[in-house]
């Protein structure tokens, strides 16, 4: 006779276990995100295809980029997405062309190239913003420059995994089919848009009088939820569909009434994901092509370097704070693992070791890129007081 675990009595050694790595991080100073996806990677076998893990960890990535939306009413992101996309497509081009390019003239086939171009395409979102957050980087000036590059990524990568699953099934994508897939981006936005313009804008009463009652979380949660589920729907991804139901609240100006009653939420199911994050990455058939593998990892960290430096400058940004951005785009994440679980066996456990590497050293870039940069460019001169005759 099997001995059944209850599924409660699991989830409560989950979050204990999470507490005591997250304790451990915080004695340590070791971010707790390197932990939990660490410990992820040590359980897989056990969790890997655990649809309740799986389930609360997307619950937790929803709520971070629709609480990260929030900020942002649609003029303003608008903005943002005007001046970042130069930016963005520099980003596109050294990060999945010449990514391609390199596999190829180092031996691989053009489609192995194209997944492995696909998985070092784009930085991770999640765990970029967590970072932003733990280090209190969000107020800084290249915060909102790093959002719309993630923001472009976010658009991009969709329709690249689109693409990538007909390249694997052999069945390619026709022009029809591609047209349909960016249709079915811009419907979205626009219809995020119009609800934010014609509804959300004209709550601002209900919200203040309403937010302080024990189920108006309900109302907040469920048009996050519903939202990303219209994006998953039109196989599009749930951070987009996340990301702009956020900015459809944004529009009510009382954003600041609103986020405490999802950020408790948040807190408990976004460590999920970091651990159920380490469960899908497979390091057990240990590091094939160790050449490629070290060449890519390098041009890794100079070409999000390359974007943050020359694409920060077309933003706007001054030289200092451009190599700042630069150094936090190296981390890659979710959307590499769902191009990595595309491809073939050998190109897939390739994908895990350079997604755990690269998340690695990418977190540890992040942390010390105030301390680099001062390093390069000195430190920040502060403005000289004006003496005022007379005083």
């Amino acid at each position: 006779m099997e001995a059944h675990v209850p599924e409660l009595f699991a989830a409560g050694l989950i979050l204990l276990a999470m507490f005591a790595i997250g304790f451990i991080g915080l004695r340590s100073k070791i971010p707790d995100v390197i932990l939990f996806i660490i410990v992820g990677i040590a359980v897989g076998g056990l969790l890997a295809d655990s649809e309740i893990l799986y389930f609360a960890g997307e619950i937790g990535i929803v709520l971070l980029f629709f609480m990260l939306g929030m900020e942002f009413p649609i003029k303003q992101l608008a903005g943002i997405a005007k001046r970042v996309t130069p930016a963005g497509t520099l980003d596109l081009f050294l990060n999945f062309v010449l990514s391609v390019m390199i596999c190829v003239l180092l031996g691989l086939d053009a489609l192995s190239a194209l997944f492995i171009g696909g998985v070092l395409y784009a930085t991770s979102s999640s765990i970029t913003m967590k970072m932003m957050e733990n280090t209190k980087r969000t107020a800084n000036p290249e915060s909102e420059f790093i959002l719309g590059v993630l923001i472009f990524e976010d658009l991009a990568a969709p329709i690249m995994v689109a693409v990538l699953a007909g390249l694997s099934a052999g069945e390619g994508l026709n022009g029809f089919e591609f047209s349909w897939l960016l249709g079915k981006v811009v419907l979205l936005i626009v219809f995020a848009v119009i609800l934010g313009r014609l509804v959300f804008l004209k709550l601002s009463r209900f919200i203040e009088r309403n937010a302080g009652s024990d189920i108006f979380h309900l109302l907040i949660i469920g048009i996050a939820f519903t939202y990303s589920g219209l994006a998953i729907y039109l196989e599009l991804s749930e951070v987009l569909g996340a990301f702009l139901a956020g900015i459809m609240l944004a529009e009510s100006k009382k954003s600041s009434k609103m986020e405490p009653l999802v950020l408790p939420v948040r807190e408990l199911t976004l460590p999920l994901f970091f651990l159920w994050f380490g469960t899908q990455i497979d390091i057990g058939n240990g590091i094939s092509w160790p050449l490629l593998l070290t060449v890519l990892l390098i041009w890794s960290v100079l070409a999000k370097l390359l974007v943050g430096m020359a694409g920060g400058r077309m933003y706007g940004l001054s030289a200092r704070v451009s190599f700042r951005a630069g150094l936090s785009f190296t981390q890659r994440g979710e959307f590499s693992i769902i191009i990595a679980s595309l491809a073939a066996a050998e190109i897939m456990a390739f994908s895990s070791m350079f997604i755990l590497l690269s998340t690695c050293i990418g977190i540890l870039l992040f942390l010390y890129a105030p301390y680099l940069t001062t390093k390069v460019y000195g430190k920040k001169k502060k403005p000289e007081k004006v003496k005022v005759p007379g005083t």
